[in-house]
């Protein structure tokens, strides 16, 4: 089974989550962890997970990247292309695997996520998600991550991975 992660992260840290992701896929599938603004290609993938920052109430925009590249973003090309172009710009996925992820700030009463609206977006390309959108948590803007937020993240990628298993063995 091949399965790839694709993520758009300003300051490293839903990097980090993807990578952790994809260690827990990687138990159990060919993985590959890729930049979103690398435009990776999913042909070819039983797998997609896709994961973002949440920005403004969803997922970023070229304003939003640019606000994070005021703010010390590390990004190159913050502002080019982010997960929704990624999404725009890709092909009917009918019957793919799927799941989606964010990071977001942990604060009481935050709107929106990312990964909501990625989820949907995937749901509209045809996909077939595997497991509701999941959202793993930064202190701050900038980071860092809160603690254990790595570690169940590479739980989460199991978890998904296997959901995928599950179906495609025979009973």
């Amino acid at each position: 089974m091949k399965a790839l992660v694709v993520y758009e992260s300003m300051f490293g840290n839903t990097a980090s989550i993807a990578r952790a992701i994809a260690a827990g896929i990687r138990a159990h599938a060919d993985v590959t962890c890729a930049d979103v603004s690398t435009m990776p290609s999913s042909a070819g993938m039983d797998l997609i997970v896709v994961g973002g920052p949440t920005h403004a109430f969803g997922m970023s925009r070229p304003s939003t990247r640019e606000d994070a590249a005021r703010q010390g973003a590390s990004r190159p090309g913050t502002a080019d292309v982010g997960l929704r172009e990624w999404l725009g710009r890709s092909p009917a996925l009918t019957g793919l695997a799927a799941a989606a992820f964010d990071t977001k700030i942990d604060r009481p009463f935050v709107p929106g996520s990312a990964a909501h609206k990625a989820h949907r977006w995937l749901g509209r390309l045809g996909c077939r998600l595997v497991a509701a959108p999941e959202s793993f948590r930064v202190a701050e803007t900038t980071g860092p991550l809160r603690p254990g937020e790595k570690e169940r993240a590479r739980r989460w990628g199991e978890t998904v991975v296997k959901a995928v298993l599950a179906v495609r063995e025979p009973v």
